[in-house]
């Protein structure tokens, strides 16, 4: 096989957490005063950290993001995070690849306690050797940063990096995965567009989990 390492991103790529997100985001807005987004925009909150997104698109200040943050996650801890559902697929997929022996990993923007509820919640937890994802006060939230802690934490060494295969639905996905020297696969289900992965320069692009599954088995 020519990866031994997958790891997957969360949101986007094995959860339909889009709603949630958008909810929370929505809650955080009305408490500041901010003007409603439109459905198009909130979709661009899923993905990228939270500080960025709150500052690109609501027009906030560095602090406003802050505020925002802290109020989405008021939305977000109390229930938002189990909005939502797995991609068609996922399950089979994540036991396929165990099965064939492939060790798995999540690396996500997501802070990493909220991560770690929601991969429980789904029954996924025996799937994967960690879940490493943000942390709650910003220090690592960009998704190069949450791989380098990722591939740390598993102890995979620059020579064993060839190893690894960085799966996500967007462009923050493979940028990251690029900057710390994977290659990487782009998942069209998930909220992402085919221009996007392809600009971001993902080595593998498919289009439902069990392609994905085929694919890396094939590899």
């Amino acid at each position: 096989m020519k990866y031994s390492w997958i790891f997957f991103d969360l949101d986007g790529t094995l959860a339909q957490s889009g709603q949630g997100i958008m909810n929370s985001v929505k809650y955080a807005l009305r408490k500041m005063g901010k003007p409603e987004l439109p459905e198009e925009t909130l979709r661009r909150f899923i993905g990228p950290p939270l500080s960025d997104s709150f500052v690109r698109f609501c027009g906030c200040t560095p602090e406003e993001a802050k505020r925002g943050i802290s109020l989405y996650r008021e939305y977000y801890s109390a229930g938002g995070l189990f909005e939502g559902e797995l991609y068609p697929g996922v399950e089979d997929m994540l036991r396929t690849l165990k099965e064939a022996g492939f060790r798995l990993a999540i690396a996500t923007s997501k802070p990493e306690i909220f991560s770690v509820q929601v991969v429980e919640h789904f029954h996924l937890t025996p799937y994967f050797e960690a879940v490493c994802g943000a942390t709650v006060d910003e220090t690592r939230e960009k998704k190069s940063a949450v791989i380098s802690y990722a591939l740390r934490t598993l102890g995979i060494t620059q020579e064993q990096k060839a190893s690894v295969l960085m799966v996500g639905d967007r462009e923050h996905d493979i940028l990251g995965a690029k900057e710390n020297g994977l290659d990487s696969m782009g998942v069209l289900y998930g909220y992402g567009s085919r221009e996007e992965l392809s600009e971001a320069g993902a080595d593998y692009i498919v289009e439902t989990a069990s392609e994905a599954a085929e694919k890396i088995c094939m590899l």
